[in-house]
């Protein structure tokens, strides 16, 4: 048959064969010889409307990189030809396979453009796919990437246990492939998900959870056994969640400590590991984006001799980073610096970092206690969760050194009647807390943004001011390219209120003023709230009015 549509009987026929041998009913027709791959692929482009595309035009070194995973392309026989703003072009030849389609779309977020091919052709690409996959795990797998483990870290392990996971090559050598795609794509946090019928990982990348793969179910308990293995914990224990910590070795020189968090789940237990790059503290205080009056605000109170310095914001607003970068700015020779945390995010050399153990009675006042009869300069508490902790922390402040520590507040006038309402005296705390800096973080556009037109009563609406709508600069918005992966944004910029504690707002302090008076005092002074510290980073160009409108209430 040349163009013609095949006899429904000798249709039912290769139907039924397939399901006898258990292969695609494409394979079967094929086979058979009714009809041939060309003539397929035209027949299916005629059919379904889809424009046929001649695969030998296109190199797999050409096609775009970790938007679909390969494994999935292979069992459901699909290729991503190309990506152009929100969608991806899909090479199939089978049309009809709907599912496969439904996958592609929950993986990527992406809208779907189906172009037909040659399903011999499209085999041999998947080929070539499937040898390069293998090919960059095992360049994984050798000397420059390697987990540090030792005996000591499977001692929890039963000897079948140890010698059945360890030994697992492909769970190996896949886990290593996601911790380093992840450091690559600057990720934050891994997240491994069983469910009822899939498997899922995610990457936390610039703040936005993202689909990055669906391995077999059937991987689930193997991969958690392998990160427990490594990560110090019980791979007996699967009721109660666990705690741990494990090390890529990207070098001899570069190595990257993961926290890793397991939660028993209806289905399994779910696995999330924090990225703890100490990199990130190397960058300099220029690279967080202070204003540079701000900047200079904090530098000065941060070389203070004493006092306290308090950084607030949600989980994920940059605070550890914030602290260790100031902490790396006085880290010197003739100052000696302690840090109580719970667990250390960062490892900062010349600093003694002391993790916390509530199960052993090492808590943030027994550490704080210790840590003043250690000649210190410099202490920071990880958090200040108690009144116990804020009393020994001020006492501190009080007694001739320089504290630093965080607290979960939205803005920096509530950090003080936050303290007051722990149970901190008003006088302790106006005569210890020097500076507070509340901050979060906005997704930094990429370079491929561009300026938009948002009418001024939408800007004045925001917060921008009738002086500062003088035409001289164009708000952006995302666009999307390869390099941030279609999203618009590549990286993170911060957004800062500095509130220096001044003579003023000591008496409203002192006076157990609220958070509301505190606030009108320091805008009088010049502080900028966050809203209006992120709309300066729209004027700027870094970031767009949406992201700022979304991270910062008004």
């Amino acid at each position: 048959m040349q163009g013609n549509v095949l006899p429904a009987a000798q249709i039912d026929g290769i139907l039924k064969k397939s399901q006898v041998d258990k292969t695609a009913f494409i394979d079967s027709l094929i086979q058979s010889g009714a009809m041939n791959p060309r003539d397929l692929a035209s027949f299916c482009s005629d059919t379904f409307g889809y424009p046929l595309v001649d695969l030998s035009v296109f190199n797999e070194s050409s096609l775009p990189e970790k938007i679909v995973d390969t494994k999935l392309m292979q069992t459901q026989r699909i290729v991503a030809l190309a990506k152009r703003g929100n969608k991806i072009a899909l090479a199939v030849s089978d049309p009809t396979n709907t599912s496969a389609q439904d996958q592609i779309k929950f993986q990527t977020g992406l809208g779907i453009e189906l172009v037909v091919v040659q399903h011999d052709a499209l085999l041999k690409l998947l080929e070539k796919l499937g040898k390069t996959s293998e090919q960059s795990l095992t360049d994984l797998s050798g000397d420059d990437y390697d987990i540090e483990f030792n005996e000591e870290d499977i001692s929890t392990a039963s000897a079948d246990a140890q010698a059945a996971e360890v030994d697992d090559a492909p769970v190996v050598k896949f886990l290593q492939k996601m911790l380093i795609d992840a450091i690559n794509m600057g990720a934050s946090d891994l997240h491994f998900e069983p469910f009822e019928k899939f498997y899922r990982i995610r990457f936390r990348v610039d703040g936005e959870l993202r689909d990055i793969a669906q391995p077999p179910l059937a991987i689930k308990d193997k991969l958690v056994s392998r990160v427990k293995v490594i990560s110090k914990l019980d791979i007996s224990e699967k009721r109660v969640p666990q705690d741990g910590r494990m090390k890529l070795v990207l070098s001899a020189t570069k190595a990257i400590d993961f926290r890793v968090s397991t939660l028993p789940t209806l289905f399994g237990e779910k696995i999330v590991m924090r990225i703890l790059d100490g990199s990130q503290a190397q960058m300099g205080i220029d690279a967080l984006g202070y204003d540079p009056d701000q900047k200079e605000i904090l530098m000065n109170a941060i070389q203070r001799p004493y006092g306290m310095v308090l950084v607030t914001g949600p989980t994920g607003s940059g605070k550890t980073v914030s602290l260790y970068t100031c902490l790396n700015v006085i880290n010197k020779p003739g100052i000696n610096i302690s840090t109580a945390e719970d667990p250390a995010e960062i490892n900062l050399p010349g600093v003694n970092q002391v993790n916390i153990n509530d199960k052993a009675g090492l808590t943030f006042p027994v550490a704080l206690k210790s840590f003043l009869r250690q000649d210190p300069d410099v202490i920071m508490v990880g958090e200040i969760r108690d009144l116990e902790t804020a009393d020994i922390a001020i006492k501190a402040a009080q007694t001739g050194h320089m504290v630093f520590s965080t607290l979960h507040t939205n803005d920096a006038p509530s950090t003080l009647t936050r303290l007051m309402n722990m149970g901190v005296a008003p006088f302790n705390i106006a005569s210890s807390v020097i500076l507070i800096t509340a901050q979060r973080l906005a997704r930094r556009l990429c370079t491929c943004k561009k300026t938009v037109d948002i009418l001024d009563e939408v800007l004045l609406q925001a917060g921008f001011k009738d002086e500062e709508l003088d035409g001289t600069w164009k708000p952006y918005q995302p666009v999307g390219c390869e390099r941030c992966s279609g999203s618009g944004y590549k990286g993170r910029v911060g957004i800062y209120q500095i509130m220096p504690i001044t003579e003023a707002i000591e008496r409203i302090i002192l006076a157990s003023g609220t958070s509301l008076e505190i606030e009108k005092q320091s805008e009088k002074e010049g502080v900028r709230t966050l809203r209006q510290s992120g709309l300066q980073k729209v004027k700027q160009g870094l970031t767009s009015l949406e992201e700022v409108l979304g991270c910062t209430n008004e």
